[in-house]
């Protein structure tokens, strides 16, 4: 959570930078067939750190949220994806399986924009 006296951020560039790192994270490698992984799929290889890493990526993307002014009650489903992905993508091959496709960070972004939307000045 970002300190009380912080400045919200402005929509359109929390919504630039976290799309860019959800979409680096979930799917920014195309495999044959069409089907996109993203680095978070291949950092979670490695036992441990791998998973540590993502995590914070991913907690980066909920932080950034909060100073948009994204809710407590998004924000909670935005954690409860992260802790998903990382206690899957603990478990050795079947969670790297679940990590690839639970795209957590993706969800997280566009969880943000539904918020941020209904939000907007018309």
């Amino acid at each position: 959570m970002p300190p009380a006296d912080a400045p919200p951020r402005r929509p359109a560039d929390v919504r630039m930078r976290v799309h860019r790192l959800a979409r680096l994270m979930d799917s920014s490698i195309r495999l044959p067939g069409g089907f996109r992984i993203g680095v978070d799929g291949l950092i979670g290889l490695v036992p441990v750190v791998g998973d540590l890493a993502t995590a914070g990526a991913s907690f980066y993307i909920v932080a950034q949220a909060a100073r948009a002014g994204v809710p407590a009650s998004a924000l909670a489903r935005m954690v409860l994806n992260v802790a998903l992905d990382a206690v899957a993508g603990a478990i050795p091959v079947l969670g790297d399986v679940f990590d690839v496709a639970f795209k957590a960070n993706l969800r997280n972004a566009r969880l943000m924009d539904a918020y941020l939307d209904r939000s907007a000045p018309r």
